[in-house]
C-alpha cells in the first residue's frame, strides 16, 4: 500500500481546522501531520513537517496565504498547496494562483470532492475553474511572449500539451513513454525557455497558444 498524502492544515480558525482534520483523519490515504493559525506558522510547520500538500487559507492575520505561498517557492518547498477559501471574487483567489497555488476549493466543499481535490494536486494536477482560468490568462496578455514558444522541442511541445490537460509527470511519462526524470527535465526546460514561473503558468500558456488538448 502507498504511504498516505500527507496533508498540512494552516487556516486562522480553530473550527475550520478541526472540522477538516475530523473528515480528513477518516481517509485512509490521506494523513493530517500538522495544523497552523497563520501563514507565517505555515511557512515554518511546512519547512519542518514536508507535507505532501497543504490546505491554505487565504486571508490570515500576520501573513496572509499568498504571502506564505510566495515564501514557500522562495525556500523551495515542495508541498503542493491547495487554497481553501470562502472568497468567491476573482481578485482574492487569482493572485494565490499566481503565487504558485495548485488550485482552490471553496470551504463549503463537500468532504468527498475535498479528498478528492486533495489526490489531484497531490498526483501533479491543477485545479481550475473556467472563469478563474480565463481571469488568469487575460492577465498574461500583456506579457506572452509570443515568439517564445518558437524554441520549444517538438517534444516539449507534447510534454507541455500533456501539462495543460492536467497530466502529472507519472502519467506524461506513461503516455510518451519516457521516464519520469526525463519528463522532469522537459518540464524545467519549457519553463525556463518561456520564463514561467510553474506549471500553473505554463499550462494557462498551453491553453493560450492552442497546445491543450
Amino acid at each position: 500500500m502507498a504511504d498516505p498524502i500527507k496533508v498540512l492544515l494552516v487556516d486562522d480558525h480553530q473550527v475550520v481546522r478541526r472540522g477538516l482534520r475530523t473528515f480528513l483523519e477518516v481517509q485512509d490515504d490521506i494523513e493530517v501531520v500538522g495544523e497552523a493559525a497563520d501563514g507565517a506558522e505555515g511557512v515554518t510547520r511546512a519547512e519542518e513537517l514536508r507535507p505532501d500538500v497543504v490546505l491554505m487559507d487565504v486571508k490570515m492575520p500576520v501573513m496572509d496565504g499568498v504571502e506564505a505561498l510566495r515564501r514557500l517557492r522562495e525556500l523551495d518547498n515542495p508541498a503542493r498547496v491547495l487554497i481553501v477559501t470562502s472568497f468567491t471574487e476573482q481578485r482574492t483567489v487569482v493572485p494565490a494562483l499566481r503565487a504558485g497555488a495548485a488550485g482552490y476549493v471553496y470551504k463549503d466543499v463537500d468532504p468527498d470532492a475535498l479528498a478528492g481535490a486533495i489526490r489531484s494536486v497531490h498526483a501533479g494536477h491543477i485545479l481550475l475553474q473556467p472563469e478563474v482560468a480565463g481571469a488568469l490568462l487575460s492577465q498574461e496578455e500583456s506579457n506572452s511572449g509570443q515568439g517564445r514558444g518558437t524554441s520549444l522541442t517538438e517534444r516539449e511541445r507534447e510534454v507541455l500539451g500533456l501539462i495543460a490537460d492536467g497530466r502529472s509527470n507519472r502519467e506524461i511519462a506513461r503516455a510518451l513513454v519516457l521516464s519520469e526524470k526525463t519528463v522532469k527535465t522537459h518540464v524545467s526546460n519549457i519553463l525556463m525557455k518561456l520564463d514561467l514561473a510553474d506549471r500553473t503558468q505554463a499550462a494557462l500558456w498551453a491553453v493560450r497558444h492552442g497546445l491543450s488538448g
